[in-house]
């Protein structure tokens, strides 16, 4: 397949912009992407490129004060993603609690649990202070025999940890294709399938349509945009159990006031709100 590679420039530049620049990028079609000094290469097959919505993605950046701006030239033909995951990622290690790592690195023999994810993109690694953090409270959490959602899945670490730590039932989903096939590879990685030693693990391709008539669960974790948290919670709310929790992260530490704002109109409270390098991870409950 032919690809164009998209040059994006952001003013000013660091890498939780160039992040979500990465996961907006990729909800348009872009498959693979290579971190620069000022931004990030894209790239996207030629028959799903589009000027104008690139364009409006550019003009509608969600952060204020970062300006994006890009170039768009014909790439040479080759597998790109294959690029990207030949050089994988450092394992994360969670004290001596969880070891997250791809197939081309070796996991610390003194950890707790061991967690193998191959991403097919950079986001969903574990790399990222939302997933670390979201990670690192989910390890605290009582999750035997919980009925758990993943929304917005990426790769399915989040997910798949919550089913090593014998959650009853997993249900992940995601917008994305690339996402729900990255996903039910990794549980092959991890030896779940569709299947784990508490229960079922199940993965869908959708948007938050994809919850009606799953029942009520215990824990929904989001990890996704707060625009997109604010106009899906009504739909999160109505999974949930009376004493269900909320986990959401995604979105910066000043954005945190109007997600709680928000829920509190369901009846849920902060439990706790964790900053990791300005973004925000949220524990609510009903």
């Amino acid at each position: 397949m032919k690809y164009y590679q998209v040059n994006f420039h952001l003013t000013p530049y660091n890498e939780d912009f160039a992040d979500v620049l990465t996961a907006l990028a990729a909800d348009l079609g872009f498959e693979s992407f290579m971190p620069t000094d000022e931004g990030v290469i894209a790239y996207i097959q030629q028959r799903l490129y589009d000027e104008d919505t690139i364009g409006q993605l550019c003009s509608a950046f969600p952060l204020p004060g970062v300006t994006v701006e890009y170039t768009t030239e014909e790439a040479e033909d080759k597998n790109w993603n294959a690029e990207w995951e030949a050089s994988g990622f450092e394992p994360i290690v969670i004290d001596s609690r969880l070891c997250v790592h791809d197939t081309l690195h070796n996991a610390p023999t003194d950890t707790d649990i061991d967690l193998c994810i191959n991403p097919r993109q950079a986001f969903g690694s574990g790399t990222h202070p939302t997933t670390r953090t979201l990670l690192t409270t989910l390890l605290d959490l009582p999750l035997k025999g919980k009925k758990i959602v993943d929304a917005g899945c990426g790769t399915g670490v989040l997910g798949i940890l919550c089913a090593m730590l014998g959650a009853k039932h997993v249900m992940a989903y995601d917008i994305d294709n690339w996402s729900v096939e990255n996903t039910l590879d990794n549980l092959t990685l991890n030896h779940l399938g569709g299947m784990h030693t508490e229960g079922c693990f199940e993965v869908r391709e959708g948007d938050c349509s994809v919850l009606r008539g799953i029942g009520e669960v215990d824990l929904l974790i989001a990890n996704i945009f707060r625009e997109i948290i604010l106009a899906d919670l009504p739909a999160f709310i109505q999974t949930l159990q009376p004493h269900a929790q909320l986990l959401l992260s995604g979105f910066y530490d000043q954005d945190a006031p109007a997600i709680i704002e928000a829920a509190a109109h369901y009846g849920f409270r902060l439990v706790r709100q964790t900053m990791c390098e300005e973004w925000a991870v949220l524990l609510l409950e009903r």
